[in-house]
């Protein structure tokens, strides 16, 4: 919706709020999430707009809301309604309002780091209680914004008793046990305030009169950048930039005014505009998030356009070149295809607002952000958090690479009339094994990106994936894929639960990277040779339907498992005795 999308009215969202709800509640979701709202000040209003905003990434929520300022007791304490509600996350939304005790001018060095400690450590009371509570349980906490007063002037900032000072070293804390907790993730509050204006933000009367810790406009700002690590939580960041050229990337048309007259580099500030907008999109491909052309042009002038001397982005930059007269949304499916991706996981940017519209229409659930002038370009595109980082693996940043590695595979295939030919000349290797320590993390990652190819739509967490690798009645493996074009890195994993001598498959998931390739054979013949050396005698595997995984409804039957019940919903169950598989895998090489 684009009214949810920066920049965004919040005046419109508040008063239009129940409008919107109804509007949202009549697509179909991705998810559902319980999620509880411990507040150290009224959070009435940000749940109902949270709510606004995680229904627009189609992610259904429902919440637990602590009582007023109750957040520290909810948490530590025995609380009967939260521990029924059993969250998948918490949210914790503290202030600077909830320090209460600040360094006193005459506090020596040594009493103020005794006062810093024992506010970190109510914080961290209260966020080890909740993983006591709910082991598996996400927490997202606030950082602190900067009061809008400072006693000391320029001072507060470098002295120990300034509570700028305070609130910065507290924030540090917050943020190392961020990097070195799983399962726990940085609201960045301080920036969200800062962004709006400290001015603005901290408006009194709504403190005074209704216990909001700041305007009340500024709310949705707040919601979004919540709802934008929720999204990220749930698997529905966006994968790749797609991008027209002229006015988009550079100012001017290439045809017309050809490469010496288009405005990009540093000479004039319309061209320095663009060059930076460039430099913006080159460090997304840093972080491993591809970039395609899909511009109605020539492809000659699309290839002079980007060997501007004066761009920060080349050809080579470029996953997929779509520079045609063909309609951008059709450029964009076949783009995704040569990645083995779906076109709702693109970023199309574009500046003509008919383009836009077209493609919107075209293609449901694309991410088309409102363009205005260059020099908006990058804070509109950027605080809309399309690829909002929970952490950063290598995995992570080798991914531009990886779609690289598949659009060769496309071009190797169409040379090729039988595919089973082409499979065996890519010379797979793939290594499967039951999870260990060093794969918790991209297990876990791909559990909650993994959509088409995932029979049972569970998602897990860090802990939950560690919790189950060390449990003997469970049977887990993943599997990576290489080939001649490079490494596919983890591409599938597998959890089963071991009940009476029979396996029920828990999860089955596949990276798109590598679908029909035979590596679901490779993992289908290892897990049915595990089950036999642990003298199981049946699996049973589960297929529970979703708007995405539909690819993979036969699954089962393509394995020889008979379908033993199936209900209103397409939910189905599927049995296969072990002593009656045979191996299917004929082109993989497993070790």
């Amino acid at each position: 919706m684009k009214e949810l999308m920066y920049p965004f009215d919040s005046s419109y969202i508040l008063k239009n709020k129940k409008k919107i709800r109804k509007e949202l509640e009549l697509q179909s979701f991705i998810t559902e999430k319980k999620i509880a709202v411990l507040g150290g000040s009224t959070t009435s209003e940000i749940i109902k707009i949270l709510e606004l905003f995680l229904l627009n990434y189609r992610i259904k929520p429902s919440f637990y809301e602590s009582e007023y300022n109750q957040y520290y007791e909810d948490a530590v304490f025995a609380n009967e309604e939260l521990t029924n509600f059993s969250p998948e996350i918490v949210y914790i939304h503290t202030s600077f309002r909830n320090i209460t005790i600040f360094p006193q001018p005459n506090a020596s060095a040594e009493d103020v780091d005794k006062l810093l400690d024992l506010e970190y450590k109510k914080f961290q009371m209260i966020w080890e209680k909740l993983y006591e509570k709910f082991p598996n349980v996400i927490i997202i906490q606030n950082n602190f914004e900067m009061p809008i007063y400072r006693l000391l002037g320029n001072l507060e900032a470098s002295d120990i008793h300034g509570k700028i000072n305070y609130l910065t070293r507290l924030n540090m804390r917050f943020y190392e046990y961020a990097r070195n907790n799983k399962n726990f993730y940085i609201n960045d509050l301080n920036y969200v305030s800062s962004e709006y204006g400290l001015d603005r933000w901290h408006n009194f009367s709504a403190y005074y009169l209704y216990k909001y810790a700041m305007d009340v406009n500024a709310i949705p700002a707040l919601a979004f950048n919540i709802a934008k690590i929720i999204k990220a939580i749930c698997a529905q960041n966006k994968k790749v930039f797609a991008l027209d050229l002229d006015n988009t990337l550079w100012g001017g048309i290439i045809g017309d005014d050809g490469i010496e007259n288009i405005q990009i580099g540093k000479e004039t500030a319309v061209g320095e505009g663009y060059f930076e907008f460039q430099k913006y999109l080159k460090e997304h491909q840093s972080l491993g998030i591809p970039l395609i052309i899909a511009s109605k042009n020539e492809h000659e002038n699309a290839l002079l356009g980007l060997s501007h001397p004066s761009g920060a982005l080349q050809k080579d930059d470029f996953i997929s070149i779509k520079a045609n007269w063909n309609p951008k949304n059709i450029n964009i499916v076949c783009a995704a295809n040569e990645m083995g991706l779906t076109p709702d996981s693109f970023v199309f940017v574009d500046d003509n607002p008919m383009e836009r519209d077209i493609v919107r229409k075209n293609i449901d659930y694309i991410a088309v952000p409102e363009i205005t002038d260059i020099e908006n370009y990058i804070k509109i595109i950027d605080r809309n958090g399309f690829f909002e980082f929970l952490s950063l693996s290598s995995e992570d940043l080798k991914r531009d690479k990886m779609y690289k590695e598949n659009v060769q595979r496309n071009e190797l295939l169409a040379k090729y009339d039988n595919y089973k030919d082409y499979l065996k000349e890519l010379k797979m290797v793939a290594n499967i094994r039951p999870f260990d320590e060093i794969a918790y993390n991209r297990l876990s990652q791909l559990s909650n990106k993994s959509n088409q190819f995932n029979l049972t739509t569970k998602r897990y967490t860090v802990s939950e994936i560690e919790s189950i690798a060390k449990n003997q009645n469970y049977i887990t493996l993943y599997g990576d894929l290489s080939d001649i074009f490079g490494d596919n890195g983890i591409v599938s994993v597998v959890i089963g639960a071991i009940k009476n001598y029979e396996l029920h498959i828990d999860l089955w998931i596949m990276s798109c990277r590598v679908l029909k390739r035979e590596m679901e054979n490779a993992m289908m013949d290892k897990l049915v040779e595990t089950c036999q050396k642990r003298n199981l005698k049946r699996i049973y595997g589960y297929y529970y339907p979703t708007p995405k995984n539909k690819m993979v409804k036969d699954f089962y039957s393509e394995f020889g498992f008979e379908k033993i019940s199936e209900d209103q919903d397409e939910n189905s169950i599927w049995l296969m005795p072990c002593d009656k598989y045979k191996k299917t895998n004929t082109v993989i090489e497993v070790k």
